[in-house]
């Protein structure tokens, strides 16, 4: 019988799985909501097991989850969902940092609905930045991208702020009656932190249409993803040691921030931006892959065609 593998990125925005076998294809894909949400691990394993044709509650040889929020809760709701003769319970910046460098050494920072940078060198050893939560970290997320917008509007609304059309964008999306009221809505249940951090398109359109307040945002964050990955690489590597720094994120999506991020990291000695190579989900799938003796330079050298 083929072995599969089992790959799941879980974040504040979204959980995909992947399934690959042992050929190193990906034989399914499913994706599902924030992986906080009851049920959002199994319905998006369900979906990768259904394009896959294999049945759910299959066995896997091994299975990577990179889960945002928290490790302590999640063993023995895991185990409930996936049977694995092994399973690597990570956070989703590993992940993140494995998929876009494909295994190899460097920087990641992650921009969704919150944020966070993660390293590895080439001795293994790991490092982080970030990744507080919304209350006191979280900088250049999204989450945080609209919270300065919102102040920027309360401001203007207030008559003490600089004229940006952040506030129009928001009210119109929201349907809101005034600032003030989106505000109060915010602190519901209506609007949990991934449907508010979803409006930083706003903020976006906003900037590329040369709203000042706006593209003052996108550079704050910019400038804040960067110091994470400073950040990370005075942990981990040499200061004139060159390294790879890359990104993963709805945030990066923003042609604006992944400029003006390649800009605030431009005078660091030896740092190179560079694309991610697979994302998150890959990621996950990778180090599935390698937690049964599949080695990354086997996958690099196209082997194994993820």
């Amino acid at each position: 019988m083929s072995r599969y593998f089992l790959g799941v990125d879980g974040g504040q925005s979204g959980t995909t799985a992947l399934i690959g076998d042992e050929g190193g294809q990906v034989a399914g894909i499913g994706r599902a909501g924030p992986c906080h949400q009851p049920g959002a691990i199994r319905d998006a394993l369900d979906a990768a097991c259904d394009q896959a044709g294999l049945r759910s509650g299959i066995r896997f040889a091994a299975a990577c989850l990179g889960l945002s929020g928290g490790l302590a809760d999640k063993p023995s709701v895991i185990g409930e969902i996936v049977a694995s003769d092994r399973i690597i319970l990570t956070t989703d910046a590993l992940v993140a940092l494995t998929g876009a460098m494909a295994g190899e050494p460097g920087v990641v920072v992650v921009a969704g609905t919150g944020s966070i940078a993660f390293g590895r060198n080439r001795a293994g050893r790991v490092a982080r930045a970030g990744g507080w939560g919304y209350l006191f970290g979280d900088e250049g997320g999204g989450f945080w991208i609209v919270r300065q917008a919102m102040r920027a509007a309360l401001r203007l609304e207030e008559g003490w702020g600089v004229p940006t059309s952040l506030r129009a964008r928001l009210l119109d999306a929201t349907g809101a009656r005034n600032i003030n009221h989106l505000m109060h809505r915010c602190y519901t249940p209506e609007f949990r932190r991934e449907r508010a951090a979803a409006l930083s398109i706003l903020v976006h359109h906003a900037a590329e249409s040369g709203d000042p307040a706006a593209l003052k945002i996108l550079d704050d964050a910019a400038r804040e993803l960067a110091l994470l990955a400073i950040s990370v690489r005075g942990q981990l590597f040499e200061s004139e040691e060159p390294i790879s720094v890359s990104y993963s994120g709805g945030v990066f999506r923003s042609r604006i921030v992944l400029s003006q991020f390649r800009q605030w990291l431009a005078p660091e000695y030896g740092v190179r931006v560079a694309s991610p190579v697979y994302s998150p989900a890959v990621g996950a799938l990778l180090e599935a892959y390698r937690a049964s003796g599949f080695a990354f330079e086997t996958i690099r050298r196209g082997k194994m065609s993820i």
